[in-house]
């Protein structure tokens, strides 16, 4: 049982669910809560609150068995399995799990549906949204440790698209650079990492434009 008391709970339910805050009123779909806790790893990191309805109703859960299924759901369906920490709450007698998620340290942790497809996932305000190619080369970029370089011929272009084109899709930006899919996501990744441009996601999908800090001159 946690220590930091009934008020603490409270002081999170009042927040609502936003980027880091997720409510479940009980744990029944472990393909759904895996998609949760892959957003949160692959984001910044983030809690659930197990046992409080979406409007913030306490409705109590059973602290050992929702333990239990949170941490099968870890191992089975997230790979690379996703590290979880628990801190249960006794509020007026009905029981709240508090499952925090960390962010990864080893990106993309995806979660595997019924058909034992893998997905990535990341938080976006208050949803679980599919991650997008650049995400996944982003990742892979990371994991390389690359480096920002003078920019080639390819990547000149593409960044004049993106200053013509601003908040334009990835398929719409490989139309109008007239390059490769393979080079747009490769080069598009990289310029994110270094603050060159910027991922948004507007409208249900992502787009894509130069960061207002940076020119398309080399850095």
């Amino acid at each position: 049982m946690c220590n930091r008391g009934l008020s603490y709970l409270e002081e999170l339910i009042a927040q609502g669910e936003h980027q880091h805050q997720d409510f479940k009123y009980k744990i029944q779909d472990a393909v759904k809560l895996a998609k949760s806790v892959s957003a949160f790893a692959n984001t910044d990191g983030g809690r659930l609150l197990i046992g409080v309805r979406d409007d913030g109703h306490i409705s109590g859960v059973r602290s050992e068995e929702e333990t239990f299924m949170m941490e099968k759901v870890a191992a089975e369906y997230c790979k690379p399995a996703a590290a979880i920490s628990f801190d249960t709450y006794n509020a007026e007698g009905r029981m709240v799990v508090v499952a925090t998620i960390p962010r990864a340290t080893r990106r993309p942790v995806c979660a595997i549906d019924e058909r034992g497809r893998k997905t990535a996932y990341v938080r976006i305000k208050d949803e679980n949204i599919a991650a997008s190619p650049i995400h996944l080369e982003m990742w892979k970029q990371d994991k390389a440790s690359t480096v920002m370089m003078a920019y080639n011929k390819n990547e000149t272009q593409l960044i004049d698209t993106l200053k013509a084109h601003p908040d334009v899709t990835l398929n719409r930006l490989v139309r109008l650079a007239k390059l490769s899919r393979y080079k747009v996501i490769k080069s598009l990744a990289r310029f994110i990492r270094y603050d060159i441009a910027v991922m948004k996601y507007k409208d249900e999908k992502f787009v894509f434009a130069l960061s207002d800090t940076k020119s398309s001159q080399e850095v």
